[in-house]
Order: structure tokens, then C-alpha cells, then sequence
């Protein structure tokens, strides 16, 4: 079992192959687009650069626990957009923003919930359930807005997405609090250590007394939240709900979190990983547009790189493990 802290995560040889592998092809790839783009290094690219994180990073962390569990969640996209149109229209209804950022967490806890229980008490497959989540969720959303976007938010609500603290964009401090937290519930807490011995052995798991199907509900709850709370973010930044928002951010998030070194089998990675996954992929795609590389490239050289970031990590790894 890979289970450890956060500071075995970052000694240990072969977690710290990863890392390496990851911020080499991360480096190569910023040393590339600063030849290629004179506007890609300057402090205003990279501010953007992170904000654009923050997006994906959030999401990114709840889906790390679900895929350390050995589940995946496909529904993130549409929870997120079911989420926060019903967060916007109450706004726009006249509710507090507090009121509906509430509404807003609590709908997106409460689909990832559902998840849960489908998948811990009915035995559903996660690919199967939360599939099925993914499109009722997005069919729930367009019923909802009739297809239409929801927009003029209230301006105390859109500086969570447009506001800062000291300089620093709010979104990019969200992200490195929900982060923060998220290592201290993996890394700190007994609930972390049994996340990661369910998905090393969910059969030794329950024989140890470990609580599976509760835990099982908690991390795609989690999921269900950091969406909502991601989407939250986006919305007040775009101060615009539109009935197809979220739409292919599970992938975005899977990619972040494996390329970061969270293994689909269970029972091994970390949020570290994770957030080096994410930075990543935003680098590339903050990149390719400066470059005004065409979207029907951009999906490719995106993914070659991707699987080049995992061929070296894993290369790196094994010669960690090997010494």
C-alpha cells in the first residue's frame, strides 16, 4: 500500500521520480513556449496561467481521492454546471449570495453523494454510475435553464473570481487553501490512511474494520463539492452560467490527477502530483493559444506531451526504485 504522508511523499524515491519527471517535461515545456512566445513569461501570462489553474486544481483534488479509492468521476462536468445554475438563478431571484453559494455546495455535495450510494450500497461500477450522473446531470441543467445562459451576477459574488488579496487573485489562494486541506484530510487524518488501504485491498480493507461504504459516499461527496466550488469560481469570473459549462473538465481533471502520479489501480499517488498535473496541462493550453496553434492540433500536441510527462516520470521512477 502507498499510503504516507506528505512528507514521505515528497522523499520517497519513487514518488519523488515522478516529480521529477513531471517538473523536467514542465520546465522543457516553459523553456519552449518562452523561445516561441515573447508574451508567454511575463507576470501577467503567468498570473493568468495559475488563475486558469485554480479551475481544474479544485476539481482536481476531489477527484484525487476517488481515484486513490480506485473509482473515477466522470460526472464532475455536469454536477459543477447543475450546481451553479441553480446557484446563479437564485441570485437572480434575489436570494443572498451566501443563501445560494450554499444551495450551490450543498447541490453539488448532494450529487456526488448520490454517486456514492450508487456506487457503495447499489454496487454500481463508478464508470457506470457516475456516467449516468454525467448525463442526467447535464439533461437536468438544460431542462433547468431552457438553454439559456444566466448572467448579470451580483458584483459581491463575482469578486470571488475576479478579486484578489494582496495582489494575489483570490481564485489562485482558493485553490492553494482547498489543496492545504485536502493534504491535511490525506495525509493527517485516520480517513486518509483508509482511502488509501481501500484502494490498495477493499477486501483487507473491510476485513481491518475499515467503514468502505461510508468512506466510498464521503470521497465522491468530496468530488461533488470541489466541483461545485470550481464552478463557482468560474462562473464569477465569466459572471455567466451557461447550460453547457463543464463541459470535458472531467477529463481535464483525470489527466492532471494521473499524470501526476495517482495510479488508476488504487492505493497510490497524491495531491502534490496532482497540482503539478494541473499546472501542467494549463501551461500547455495557455501556451498553444498564444501560439494560435489550431484546435484541431491542439488536443494532439496537448496529449503528446502528456504521454510523454507520463513515459518519463515512470522511466525516472523505476530507475529510483531500481537504486
Amino acid at each position: 500500500m502507498r499510503a504516507f504522508s506528505l512528507t514521505d511523499e515528497l522523499i520517497d524515491r519513487r514518488t519523488f521520480g515522478q516529480h521529477l519527471g513531471l517538473i523536467i517535461i514542465f520546465g522543457l515545456s516553459v523553456l519552449g513556449l518562452t523561445l516561441l512566445s515573447d508574451r508567454f513569461l511575463t507576470p501577467a501570462n503567468l498570473t493568468n496561467i495559475l488563475r486558469q489553474t485554480a479551475i481544474n486544481g479544485i476539481i482536481s483534488v476531489g477527484m484525487t481521492l476517488v481515484i486513490i479509492t480506485g473509482g473515477i468521476d466522470l460526472s464532475v462536468g455536469s454536477v459543477l454546471a447543475l450546481s451553479v445554475t441553480i446557484g446563479a438563478a437564485l441570485m437572480k431571484q434575489g436570494w443572498s449570495v451566501p443563501v445560494s453559494v450554499i444551495a450551490a455546495l450543498g447541490c453539488g455535495a448532494a450529487l456526488g453523494c448520490i454517486n456514492g450510494l450508487l456506487i457503495a450500497v447499489a454496487r454500481i461500477p463508478p464508470f457506470i454510475a457516475t456516467l449516468g450522473m454525467l448525463t442526467v446531470g447535464r439533461g437536468l441543467t438544460l431542462l433547468y435553464t431552457q438553454g439559456q445562459p444566466i448572467t448579470g451576477l451580483p458584483a459581491t459574488f463575482r469578486w470571488i473570481g475576479t478579486g484578489d488579496i494582496g495582489g494575489i487573485p483570490f481564485p489562485i489562494i482558493l485553490m492553494l487553501l482547498v489543496f492545504m486541506i485536502g493534504g491535511i484530510f490525506l495525509y493527517r487524518t485516520t480517513y486518509g490512511m483508509q482511502i488509501y488501504l481501500m484502494g490498495d485491498n477493499p477486501v483487507a480493507a473491510r476485513l481491518v474494520g475499515v467503514p468502505v461504504t461510508q468512506l466510498t459516499v464521503l470521497v465522491y461527496t468530496l468530488s461533488g463539492l470541489c466541483a461545485a466550488l470550481a464552478g463557482l469560481v468560474l462562473i464569477a469570473r465569466l459572471d455567466s452560467a451557461q447550460p453547457t459549462i463543464g463541459l470535458g473538465y472531467e477529463l481535464n481533471a483525470i489527466a492532471a490527477v494521473v499524470v501526476g502520479g495517482t495510479s488508476f489501480s488504487g492505493g497510490e499517488g497524491g495531491l502534490v502530483g496532482t497540482l503539478l498535473g494541473a499546472l501542467l496541462i494549463e501551461t500547455l493550453n495557455n501556451g498553444l493559444n498564444l501560439l494560435n496553434v489550431s484546435p484541431l492540433w491542439e488536443q494532439v500536441v496537448k496529449g503528446v506531451v502528456i504521454a510523454l510527462a507520463l513515459l518519463l516520470y515512470r522511466l525516472i521512477s523505476r530507475t529510483a526504485q531500481s537504486t
